[in-house]
């Protein structure tokens, strides 16, 4: 099975020795994002909310670099600094999946790097090509 990285520019850069994402066979498995602005390379915001926003557009991005969308998601992995943020993570994230959405866990955790409130992976399928008989 062959791997390819997955690279967007409108993303943010990698914060440590890692790819934004690697595709390897018809899975896509996306490194945790944080809800930082690739633009300016800080934190968007200072509250779960605003960063959540970010971390989901980030995601995005990347989903599109890698031919894919929020509907070829199968399985996520939330961190939360404050779990009691839970509700509002939630008012956010459930914006960018239809009445399918994936699996998830959502964890809270004692600190994320930069200092972020929130981060999100995903992991991704291909749609397999559609073959006549």
């Amino acid at each position: 099975m062959e791997k390819e990285v997955i690279n967007s520019a409108k993303a943010p850069a990698a914060v440590g020795p890692y790819s934004q994402a690697v595709l390897a066979g018809d899975m896509l498995y996306c490194s945790g994002q944080l809800g930082i602005d690739p633009a300016t390379g800080s934190l968007s915001g200072s509250t779960v909310a605003e960063q959540a926003e970010q971390a989901m557009r980030n995601i995005g991005e990347i989903l599109v670099a890698a031919g894919l969308g929020f509907d070829d998601i199968v399985k996520t992995t939330c961190f939360l600094t404050d779990i009691g943020e839970f509700a509002s993570f939630n008012s956010v994230y459930g914006k960018y999946f239809s009445a399918d959405k994936p699996a998830r866990s959502c964890v809270q955790v004692a600190a994320l790097p930069l200092g972020g409130l929130v981060e999100v992976e995903v992991i991704a399928r291909m749609k397999q090509p559609m073959f006549d008989l």
